[in-house]
């Protein structure tokens, strides 16, 4: 696979081993490909990851090999990679890479990683999220195109509830929204406020928005992914390269660009002369933090007027109080009663969640509670 090469990673050297294997036959792109394609947005790569628990998903031998998730750091890592330990709805933990420098992203594209899936929390505080994450997710039917659509409508209603968001391809069908929050509130309340977010969007637009759990009931439509919020869930990382033949990439973007940016335009090809050239987009993000007590009061006002409370959490996190029978629609018909609800409808056991979802094993296992389509 040819002879180790060492890359200088700011002031650190970084070893590519085998850098000659081939990760994207499609393209012909090698691992060592990958690790120069890190380098050249490696500050981009590291705003997005800075200080963050995060999630590898390895491809050891490429796209066409096994994969998997690695929650717990690598027995391997330097000492000079920082970790943050994190805890799973379960309540065991793990001690999760948390870069600091560009150096970490270069050392894990060594390992094979390709996507980073970091937490929305920095090491220090990994209780209170510092960002609240909006996945627009196109379902049969849909395209990227809805997923626009929807995201343009978001930015205003974010615009009208003191709230500023920063979009990005995810580097598939849909796109992510993330806007950066002052680190006050706890996952339930971060991720109530995405609900009612979701809900609104979803008033204003029936017909192409929705924000039913369940896949059977969405429709040709939008999803907002309100869970990506929960405990254990994280989204692709910007400039994360996305496990598909042809090695697209999450591009940040900005919203000027949004109506007619196309995820094929970013890849591990083109991104690198785009980074070159425009630099990150959202570098400024940080500077940016917004509050979340308007989202919260129209999360209240959704329970008291509507009587619009608590949606379902993923099958693997524990039964939360006030939250709707994990069953689907059609089963509870069947069923009558919705007899086994609470035990997520079965579906803890086959590691899908009844939606059609990709989930986690139990929270803390090697594969999945992670998203970003």
């Amino acid at each position: 696979m040819g002879k180790a090469m060492e890359l200088t990673v700011g002031d650190r050297t970084v070893r590519v081993s085998n850098p000659d294997k081939v990760y994207f036959p499609e393209r012909g792109f090698t691992k060592l490909d990958v690790a120069q394609y890190y380098l050249a947005v490696a500050d981009g790569a590291l705003r997005a990851l800075r200080d963050r628990p995060t999630t590898l998903e390895r491809y050891p031998d490429g796209v066409t090999g096994e994969s998997f998730y690695q929650k717990r750091a690598p027995g391997n890592l330097p000492e000079w990679i920082p970790t943050g330990r994190i805890s799973f709805p379960s309540g065991r933990h793990a001690d999760e890479i948390a870069p600091s420098e560009p150096a970490a992203v270069v050392w894990a594209a060594n390992l094979g990683a390709l996507t980073f899936h970091p937490w929305p929390v920095r090491r220090g505080d990994t209780e209170h999220p510092d960002e609240l994450r909006i996945d627009l997710d196109p379902q049969p039917g849909t395209d990227y195109a809805d997923a626009v659509r929807t995201a343009l409508e978001l930015r205003g209603l974010l615009e009208e509830w003191g709230l500023r968001g920063w979009p990005k391809t995810s580097g598939g069908r849909g796109m992510h929204v993330f806007v950066p929050i002052a680190p006050e509130w706890t996952f339930p309340q971060v991720r109530r406020a995405a609900i009612a977010i979701g809900r609104e969007l979803e008033r204003r637009d029936p017909r192409r928005v929705t924000t039913a759990w369940w896949k059977e009931e969405r429709g040709e439509r939008i999803f907002v992914d309100y869970n990506q919020m929960a405990r254990d869930r994280t989204i692709a990382s910007a400039y994360s390269v996305r496990a598909r033949p042809h090695a697209p990439v999450s591009a940040p973007l900005s919203w000027e660009e949004v109506p007619d940016a196309r995820p094929e335009d970013f890849d591990l090809a083109t991104m690198p002369a785009r980074f070159a050239e425009v630099g990150d987009v959202h570098a400024d993000m940080e500077r940016h933090v917004c509050r979340l007590e308007t989202a919260l009061e129209m999360a209240a006002r959704d329970e008291r007027d509507h009587g619009l409370g608590d949606l379902p959490y993923p099958p693997e996190h524990p039964k939360v109080k006030g939250e709707p029978k994990r069953v689907q629609p059609s089963r509870a018909r069947k069923d009558g009663d919705g007899a086994g609800a609470g035990k997520g409808g079965k579906s803890g056991k086959s590691g899908k969640s009844g939606n059609g979802t990709k989930s986690g094993k139990g929270g803390d296992g090697r594969k999945g509670g992670t998203a970003g389509r």
